[in-house]
């Protein structure tokens, strides 16, 4: 969306010259207070999940490790010593890039992903065998084909790995998880596609069966469920036998999750600052769980939080341009547009299926971040603008710590979870209106 000199926005030039401005609230500091329980040992709680394996580890034998897109904090470490834990029995552990149409669907995409998550052959200490071909093992009686990475259906066994916690597009038993990472990381573009083909109504129907379908195979040694706290830091590590994935055992790790993920404290939001988004961040760029925003038609918003106008101000580098989830936003600044790649995005859109399209539709630009916040203040239904409720939030995955508008002190104070950590601070930008820094 940029000429050679980054900064040609075509139509979006005409908006240059178009400014607005806002009595901006003073922003209180906050901080949420979250049960932080957390593993001491990340790769002693890793190796102690695996050992019910090490009866069924044949020496020589090649298992495919599964590492996803997303940012888990202490992925790369459970990676790395199950492919420790692995060596030690005898086996010969590689990773797979496990990320459905990530990555701008290419191979070479996939695997700058893992590297931007920590995760190189290097730290790892094993091989990566990255590639978008698949093998079609069956297609479901009316449902999606069965595909499964082309590196992995040729190793003697598969281990998954990947966080257990609330899908941003579906609510059922099985959500996002081990299923997950098996049916639509592991069935890279085309199986992604098959499955979300069905509607975001049946991903809770279509993951479940892809994945027991793999699993069937009898290739799959199990899967290692990342239960994390509200900090973003592991909690538990716990081993899913192979009938266990996609099923009851699945389901209660799910339940488990959802208990300690973290949540905006308050129920009604005039306008909402999210600093950056990100597919480090959620598979939605901000995690609809949050902020209470499916987009997709024919599904419902969360019942809380409500939060009438949203602006985000900024999209991570680690992103490549892929903006998927821009759609849930209602206010940009231009800075956003400029890192936009089109074909990454559209890529990722179009897997998704209907839960593509809106979500990945341009929000109304603005030039600046001061425009940006200020036009959704003047939209969003409050006459008296000094009495708008403002939350400001580095990202969806942080909500330890937020700034408040001075309204929301009362609701503060009775929150047992929430505590004042300093002075009110006005909302500051700089020469060229970008927000500045926590």
């Amino acid at each position: 969306m940029t000429d050679d000199g980054g900064r040609n926005l075509g139509p979006f030039e005409a908006l240059r010259g178009l400014e607005f401005d806002a009595p901006f609230p003073n922003l209180i500091p906050v901080r949420q207070d979250f049960d932080a329980t957390r593993l001491d040992d990340v790769a002693a709680a890793t190796t102690e999940a695996l050992e019910p394996l090490r009866s069924r580890v044949r020496p020589g034998m090649s298992v495919a490790i599964t590492a996803g897109s997303r940012g888990i904090h202490d992925k790369p470490a459970v990676v790395r010593a199950a492919g420790a834990w692995l060596r030690s029995v005898g086996a010969e552990p590689f990773v797979v890039p496990a990320m459905g149409s990530h990555g701008g669907a290419t191979a070479e995409g996939q695997l700058q992903m893992l590297a931007d998550l920590g995760m190189t052959e290097e730290y790892l200490g094993m091989p990566i065998h990255a590639t978008m071909e698949t093998v079609e093992l069956d297609r479901l009686p009316g449902g999606p084909a069965v595909h499964l990475d082309a590196h992995a259906a040729k190793a003697d066994a598969i281990l998954a790995v990947n966080r257990i916690k609330a899908h941003t597009d579906f609510k059922g038993e099985i959500e996002s998880g081990i299923a997950k990472i098996i049916a639509i990381g592991l069935g890279k573009r085309r199986g992604a596609e098959g499955i979300h083909a069905y509607g975001p109504a049946n991903l809770g129907v279509w993951i479940p069966r892809v994945a027991r379908r793999i699993v069937d195979t009898g290739k799959v040694l199990g899967g290692l469920g990342i239960i994390e706290n509200a900090y973003d830091r592991a909690a538990q590590i716990s081993l899913l036998e192979p009938e266990d994935i996609a099923g009851d055992g699945e389901a209660r790790l799910l339940d488990e999750a959802k208990k300690s993920m973290a949540t905006l404290p308050f129920d009604e939001i005039d306008v909402a600052v999210i600093d950056a988004m990100g597919k480090n961040v959620s598979g939605s760029g901000m995690d609809p769980n949050v902020i209470g925003r499916m987009m997709i038609r024919g599904t419902p918003d969360l019942p809380r939080p409500r939060i009438t106008n949203i602006a985000v101000l900024d999209v991570t580098d680690i992103s490549h341009g892929n903006v998927v989830g821009l759609g849930l936003a209602d206010f940009i600044p231009f800075r956003i547009l400029e890192k936009v790649d089109l074909r990454i995005t559209y890529i990722n859109a179009m897997t998704a299926g209907l839960g593509g399209p809106q979500r990945a539709q341009v929000p109304m630009a603005m030039a600046t971040d001061r425009s940006a916040v200020a036009a959704a203040m003047l939209t969003c239904g409050r006459a008296e603008l000094h009495g708008i409720s403002l939350v400001r939030m580095r990202n969806t995955l942080d909500l330890e710590h937020l700034l408040v508008s001075e309204n929301l002190r009362d609701q503060v104070r009775d929150h047992p979870r929430l505590e004042v950590t300093g002075d009110p601070r006005p909302m500051r930008f700089d020469g060229d209106g970008q927000l500045e820094p926590w």
